[in-house]
C-alpha cells in the first residue's frame, strides 16, 4: 500500500528504516549501558573478595578469605575465656565470685539476706 507518489513513498520507506534501526540502537545502547554496570560492580566485587595488592601509593587491601583467617585468629584469643580452666579464664571468676556470693547468702530466708527483686534481670 503507498501513497502513489513515488518519492514520497521513498522518502516514508527510508523514515521508517531510519526509525527502526535508531530505536534497536537506543536500546542496544541501554542495554549495554546496563551491561557494563553490572560488569563494574562484579569487578568491584571480585576486588573485595581477593583483595587487591599494594601499589604505588595505595596500601594492599586483604581479601575475604585472608580477612576471615584473621578474625578466627583473633577470637581463638577470646574463646578461651568463655570455658572453665584452671581458674585464669573470665568463666572461672565469673564462677568463683557465684560461689562466694552463695557462701555469704546461701539462703534468702535469713534476715541479713534481702530477697531477690523481681523486677531486677537475672
Amino acid at each position: 500500500m503507498g501513497t502513489g507518489i513515488g518519492w514520497l513513498d521513498t522518502v516514508l520507506v527510508w523514515g521508517g528504516a531510519v526509525t527502526l534501526l535508531a530505536g534497536l540502537g537506543g536500546i542496544a545502547w541501554r542495554a549495554g549501558r546496563g551491561v557494563a554496570r553490572i560488569g563494574r560492580r562484579v569487578d568491584q566485587f571480585m576486588d573485595d573478595w581477593y583483595g587487591e595488592p599494594e601499589r604505588p601509593g595505595v596500601p594492599a587491601r586483604p581479601g575475604v578469605m585472608e580477612r576471615v583467617s584473621g578474625i578466627e585468629t583473633r577470637l581463638n584469643g577470646v574463646v578461651h575465656e568463655l570455658h572453665p580452666n584452671d581458674g585464669g579464664s573470665l568463666r572461672d571468676a565469673v564462677d568463683q565470685a557465684n560461689t562466694r556470693l552463695r557462701r555469704l547468702c546461701p539462703d534468702h530466708t535469713e534476715p541479713d539476706c534481702p530477697p531477690p527483686d523481681p523486677g531486677a534481670p537475672s
